[in-house]
């Protein structure tokens, strides 16, 4: 009988150590308590509606994907990936719709997972009505106050962090021509942060974008963005590394350190808010190695650099990923197989959070800081 490493390792820990959170499912054990073990505050998978989008057509796959998702102890977070975007929760102006992101909202609760929640202001998946009006800039300052003040009050006290703006910058570090910046310049993002603090108060209040898992131009943008936001006395309080890497061409674990160092000096905390890592299919066992060795290396930062405070993948059953419809060729950037048995990058990750090294690491004393 193969036994995986992460439960070879859990089986020797004491019980109230490999024990996770939940209400009313026992003792958990799997990523989420080794995660806080490390000295993390959660390991999480976000996950979309039932029969929408990646999860249409899959149905007969439910029962065994919600035992995991929700009731194995594997994740301690969640996060709709689409329920709580403009489309979605304003499709016309002044009408508001809920019902999709309170799906993963009301599960979430139900199963004592926290949640992160996405996305107030992103230029993508944005409901035609907003592109599509001539705005002045007082028009458009409004459109993006009333959004904010309905969408966060009404998940207000159910939200640990929201990404409050979303994917504004380019690869070179310059801002994105959305609707928002051509209209309004960077004061969108300034009016974005500030009204989400009078909103809910007590939400983490995030910066989220992809390609900052390395030092690059868009890495010193997002980091100019932070300046920007405190030197004007507006809260934000953490950055979201998206990390949609590459199996075969990914960071170092130096590189992904220096990072995320980079937005701790500044005072913030970071997350990995949608890991995946997508490798050319079919997958075989030299990509499946290099995938393996790139998912230890993101988390193995994470844990290492005091400030990173936790780890979610964007949905962990390879069915449900975006990536095959976005870039073709490529996909299997999970770590469940469709079969439901486990990619080589699973143990990877459990070998990030067990074998810290005690120079970078947080060590214990310092874990607590991170608790949910």
């Amino acid at each position: 009988m193969y036994l995986p490493s992460s439960l070879l390792f859990l089986a020797s820990l004491p019980l109230g150590m490999a024990a996770g959170k939940g209400k009313g499912n026992g003792p958990k054990t799997g990523l989420h308590a080794l995660a806080k073990r490390a000295g993390l505050k959660y390991f999480g998978s976000a996950t979309d509606s039932p029969g929408q989008r990646e999860r249409a057509g899959y149905e007969d796959s439910y029962a065994q994907y919600d035992e995991i998702m929700w009731k194995s102890g594997e994740f301690g977070l969640t996060t709709p990936t689409n329920g709580q975007k403009w489309l979605f929760v304003e499709p016309e102006r002044g009408v508001f719709n809920f019902t999709e992101g309170d799906i993963v909202t009301d599960l979430a609760q139900k199963h004592g997972l926290t949640q992160r929640c996405h996305a107030l202001v992103w230029h993508s998946q944005l409901a035609p009505w907003v592109e599509e009006t001539e705005w002045t800039p007082e028009e458009l300052r409004q459109v993006i106050v009333d959004h904010i003040t309905e969408v966060a009050g009404y998940y207000k006290g159910k939200c640990y962090a929201w990404d409050v703006v979303n994917e504004a910058l380019n690869e070179d570090g310059t801002y994105r021509e959305s609707v928002f910046y051509n209209v309004l310049g960077e004061e969108y993002i300034k009016l974005a942060f500030e009204t989400a603090a009078k909103v809910d108060p007590h939400a983490k209040l995030y910066y989220n974008d992809y390609n900052l898992e390395s030092p690059s131009a868009k890495t010193k943008g997002a980091q100019r963005i932070v300046k920007m936001l405190k030197d004007a006395g507006i809260r934000i309080d953490g950055v979201g590394l998206q990390a949609h890497l590459i199996a075969e061409s990914h960071p170092t674990l130096d590189e992904h350190i220096a990072a995320i160092k980079g937005f701790t000096k500044l005072g913030v905390e970071v997350a990995l808010t949608e890991l995946d890592i997508r490798l050319q299919t079919p997958a075989n066992a030299t990509n499946l190695a290099q995938q393996k060795e790139a998912y230890k290396n993101v988390v193995g930062a994470c844990v290492q650099v005091c400030g990173c405070i936790g780890v979610e993948v964007w949905d962990f059953y390879d069915p449900f990923s975006w990536v095959p419809a976005v870039f073709p060729g490529e996909g299997a950037a999970l770590l469940w197989f469709e079969d439901f048995s486990k990619h080589p990058a699973y143990d990877g990750i459990v070998e990030a959070l067990t074998n810290r090294t005690t120079g970078g690491g947080k060590g214990k004393g310092k874990a607590n800081l991170w608790k949910a």
